[in-house]
């Protein structure tokens, strides 16, 4: 049995951040149950990498975080469509929105209205800056947040900066901060038998993904420099070109330094920094780059990589994500794991850990816009007829 095999999760979440938050909750066994308006779904359905895909509300940047979800489509502007939600929440564990402060209140799906209902509900509001505040208020994406936070003015050089990082990478901290927040509030409430009200930020978590610069700050007064792929100060914690590639060593401590030379074939230098410490590492730190760049251009990129992990030297050549997605131990680890959507197999990226027993797992395909909304409102005691009735009014769709 899954952990949260039974958890029932209101999924009101659109875009990356929050889908990815109920992913990570669906893989481990809930029952996520994604909520759509009939003519307005999830704008992720529309965009990804085939454009054939995407014109049938199947778009690979919806498809990511798409899977083992039951689609139910509903507006919930309307009175009864707020009522269909609400009567669905009376058994639910667990809801995840990510509108605007505020909105769902205006529907009467605000957290105050649901725990009248059900007492136990863990409710999770995922806004760009929160449910409190100054900024509270605005509406954000994953690249708003990179420049709010510093992150973006922290990635690449003096000539290049500042830098958005590639991928979403804060939408998808945030969902998997999100899913700890709400994993944590249901052992929380087998304690207390209460639920729980969680106010996730995007900001907030771009700054715990950050923590290392703001702490820096502190001690220091001074923003980090900017180092691009290199360190500032260590020579042996970089990226180099090599005959054929870049390359990328992660010597940190005095020992991996030594060890590292002895590879590049410096012993001098290799006796020398073998007891230092990481302060002491920029006082040759000009020298020690200018050697490493002349050594690296004499070997190929897979040779270093091989050569330097021999040696317990962390390294890896600049590979793409063809590349990684291909390697080995990639396929070893079962990280990506397969579904069909519309005849075609798809492989998704399903969790950062595995279980000995019972782990992280795709069990279905994502769904079509309002794919179970007939099943959904059957569960939830609603006759035949009436689901009729919805069908034809426009208050649901199938």
């Amino acid at each position: 049995m899954q952990a949260l095999a039974d958890i029932k999760v209101l999924d009101l979440t659109h875009v990356i951040a929050g889908p990815f938050c109920t992913f990570q909750l669906g893989v481990m066994g809930a029952d996520v149950i994604k909520i759509e308006p009939p003519g307005k779904p999830d704008m992720c359905r529309m965009d990804g990498g085939r454009k054939a895909d995407s014109k049938q509300g199947m778009g690979s940047m919806y498809q990511t975080q798409g899977a083992n979800k039951r689609a139910l489509a509903v507006d919930i502007k309307t009175i009864e469509g707020r009522d269909i939600v609400l009567k669905i929440a009376e058994s639910a564990d667990v809801l995840v929105e990510n509108y605007r402060p505020g909105a769902l209140k205006k529907l009467g799906l605000g957290y105050e209205e649901v725990r009248k209902i059900n007492p136990g509900i863990v409710y999770c509001s995922l806004t760009g800056f929160g449910q409190t505040g100054p900024l509270s208020s605005r509406t954000a994406y994953d690249n708003v947040i990179q420049a709010m936070s510093g992150l973006m003015a922290s990635t690449g050089t003096e000539e290049n900066a500042p830098i958005k990082v590639g991928p979403p990478v804060l939408d998808y901290g945030t969902g998997i901060q999100g899913a700890f927040a709400i994993v944590s509030a249901l052992y929380q409430r087998t304690h207390t038998g209460e639920g729980q009200r969680i106010d996730l930020s995007m900001l907030d978590a771009a700054i715990m993904l950050s923590a290392t610069n703001f702490s820096h700050l502190q001690a220091s007064g001074n923003v980090p420099p900017l180092s691009g792929n290199s360190s500032p100060y260590n020579a042996g914690y970089g990226c180099y070109q090599t005959k054929d590639g870049l390359i990328v060593i992660g010597a940190w401590t005095g020992a991996q330094l030594a060890d590292m030379w002895q590879v590049l074939g410096d012993l001098e230098i290799s006796n020398r920094v073998r007891n230092q410490r990481p302060w002491e590492f920029a006082e040759f730190f000009a020298s020690d780059s200018t050697r490493l760049t002349e050594i690296a251009l004499t070997d190929t990129a897979d040779n270093w990589e091989i050569r330097l992990n021999a040696a317990k030297v962390p390294a890896a050549r600049v590979r793409d994500v063809a590349e990684a997605a291909s390697h080995p131990h990639l396929q070893h680890r079962g990280l990506f794991q397969g579904a069909a959507v519309q005849g075609k197999k798809w492989q998704f990226p399903t969790a950062a850990f595995t279980y000995e027993t019972d782990g992280p797992s795709i069990r279905s395909a994502p769904p079509a816009v309002g794919e179970h909304t007939q099943e959904v409102l059957q569960e939830a005691g609603y006759s035949s007829e009436e689901i009729q009735t919805f069908l034809n009014r426009g208050i649901t769709s199938a």
